[in-house]
């Protein structure tokens, strides 16, 4: 059934684009706002013009997934090129393997374990009186004992999070491998890659289609609501409601950009784990492209601070106070009609890119069907809470 009327998508990010190239496909009219003055959201790369390399404007975006639709959708706007994310991190003067592994292991302890010793090793040195870990601390003291957690987790997690890792979730290290052999490859997923020219590049075929139109530096209005049939809104979901309970909290990061005549650091991604260095990390965006060959380097030092107004927000807190203003918006917003939360900010929820593409394949399908069928269409295709 081809679809009529007009739909508003708010934001050309990932999630707008692709929910407004599947409805404009179904023969939509399709106006897409984003009050930055360019589309791919914080996935927004571009050419450094002095050094020609891929920047990603708002910090490094590595595309992994297991999702074989995904990765299919993906490839057919943009080639993605191989890429393994092997994370350094500099602790204590030395430079070491992430995330933990074998060859971590017997680096830290001096030692030249095989796999089964270094489990075992490990066992000894963990906390195992912690029967049921709670906190991220606990989390780790269980996984990984002190003196790796120290190294490696808690001067990094305090300064990312703003917080002390007794604060926060246990659930927040469990996504973490711990491995006893050698590999490096942050990622375990089937399919990991970069797109060849980049995200803006990706996410411009996505939105190039007849019936989308782009508004760029615009802001959406909820007067303007009434003008549409349906609106898709991927914005903070507190923002939208006037931040009537309360600003949810958000992470936001600062870049100190700086450019270098050569190799500045030998890989794309060094983390810091002292807490007295104030930065989290310093990435090298040349070797995002590792296809690519540039003298010159741009990179960034990456600060991480709590997200005030006027800041962009990068990730949601989600601690115990966020969750029951997040309850509450989550019941206000379902009161609203004919509007659907989607994407990080919409729902207040950490997703990667290929669980950010997903929800919006399922949400614009799901679109379609209600239509069909002439039904209401939720304003959560997935839970946020």
């Amino acid at each position: 059934m081809r679809g009529s009327g007009r739909i508003a998508v708010v934001g050309a990010g990932l999630s707008g684009a692709v929910i407004g190239r599947e409805l404009a496909q179904a023969g939509y009219r399709v106006e897409t706002f984003d009050a930055r003055n360019h589309i791919g959201g914080n996935c927004h790369t571009e050419r450094d013009d002095g050094t020609g390399v891929m920047v990603h404007v708002y910090g490094p975006h590595i595309f992994h997934t297991d999702d074989t639709e995904v990765w299919n959708y993906v490839n057919g706007f943009q080639t993605f090129m191989p890429y393994k994310n092997r994370v350094k991190t500099t602790s204590g003067g030395q430079v070491y393997s992430l995330p933990v592994n074998l060859h971590t292991i017997n680096q830290f302890f001096g030692r030249t374990f095989r796999p089964d010793e270094a489990r075992a090793f490990i066992e000894t040195v963990a906390d195992t009186t912690i029967a049921d870990p709670q906190t991220f601390e606990e989390q780790a003291l269980r996984f990984v004992g002190r003196d790796l957690y120290e190294a490696f987790f808690k001067g990094y997690t305090q300064k990312q999070w703003g917080c002390s890792p007794t604060e926060l979730p246990a659930s927040i290290l469990k996504r973490l491998p711990l491995r006893f052999n050698y590999e490096d490859n942050y990622f375990a997923h089937k399919y990991q890659g970069m797109p060849e020219h980049g995200y803006t590049a990706m996410i411009g075929a996505i939105l190039d289609h007849p019936a989308i139109r782009i508004h760029l530096g615009t802001h959406f209005r909820r007067a303007r609501t009434s003008d549409f049939d349906h609106v898709f809104y991927s914005g903070p979901i507190d923002a939208w409601l006037d931040h009537a309970f309360g600003p949810l909290g958000y992470r936001t990061l600062d870049f100190e950009r700086f450019t270098y005549d050569g190799d500045y650091q030998g890989c794309a991604v060094m983390n810091y784990g002292d807490v007295d260095v104030p930065y989290t990390r310093i990435t090298e965006h040349k070797h995002f492209s590792p296809w690519e060959e540039h003298r010159g380097s741009v990179c960034y030092r990456e600060f991480s601070r709590a997200s005030g107004p006027g800041d962009i927000p990068y990730y949601p807190v989600r601690l115990v106070r966020d969750k029951e203003q997040l309850t509450r918006y989550v019941d206000r917003a379902r009161q609203e009609t004919a509007i659907t939360f989607v994407g990080r900010l919409g729902t207040y929820r950490y997703l990667d890119m290929d669980v950010t593409i997903r929800e919006a394949l399922d949400t614009a399908r799901l679109f379609l069907a209600k239509a069909a069928d002439r039904a209401a269409m939720p304003a959560f295709v997935q839970s946020p809470v």
